[in-house]
């Protein structure tokens, strides 16, 4: 009986957060309360507020079940030893058009982080967790950089904090504007895009 009720608490989390996942992308996340969440998913408020703290709970934990494209993808710069730092960055990022592209839970994600968010006072949860976001992802890129540059394949006296952030900025931009309109082959335009980057970094081979 035990095991049949944490199997129920489990489904109305999973139920609470797909109604709150498809309100945050149809009408924004500031327009969206908790007692629209609570209607939409058939559950009392209680249960919302048994499961989540607030409403920036919810989003984190909404994020963290589609598992954010730029947060799922740092696994390829915690490979030890590389040998090729920069196309390890270039992995990343190619790795994370991918999963925005073939992910429909991911990329509703990522749409509603970019687009469908307004960071005010009540959801400064979620600030917190963009900038912890933000500085893992600087860290490991700072770090490839670091190393591109004791191989001898990145240019001496870059900024590997401004390059890193560069990057950010680069991948998540590209994303936003797929997001809004999809015109373009997000994986073939941004590997171009990102390729054209990456090879301004590069030391030259020798002739």
């Amino acid at each position: 009986m035990a095991r049949r009720t944490r199997e129920d608490a489990l489904a109305t989390r999973d139920s609470i957060l797909d109604a709150a996942e498809r309100l945050f992308v149809e009408q924004g996340v500031s327009a969206t309360s908790l007692q629209h969440i609570a209607s939409a998913a058939g559950v009392t408020r209680g249960a919302i507020y048994w499961h989540f703290e607030d409403k920036g709970a919810m989003f984190n934990a909404l994020m963290e079940r589609a598992r954010m494209p730029l947060e799922a993808a740092l696994r390829v710069l915690d490979r030890p030893d590389p040998v090729d730092p920069l196309g390890d960055l270039r992995e990343y990022a190619l790795c994370v058009f991918r999963l925005t592209v073939d992910d429909p839970r991911a990329r509703r994600a990522f749409e509603i982080a970019t687009l469908k968010l307004e960071f005010v006072d009540a959801l400064s949860a979620v600030r917190e967790r963009r900038r912890q976001t933000v500085e893992r992802w600087s860290e490991r890129a700072e770090s490839r950089l670091r190393i591109g540059m004791r191989l001898g394949q990145v240019k001496p006296g870059i900024a590997p904090g401004a390059v890193a952030l560069g990057l950010w900025i680069l991948v998540e931009g590209l994303i936003r504007n797929w997001l809004i309109d999809p015109h373009f082959d997000l994986v073939e335009v941004g590997a171009d895009i990102i390729d054209t980057h990456l090879d301004s970094l590069r030391v030259a081979a020798p002739a």
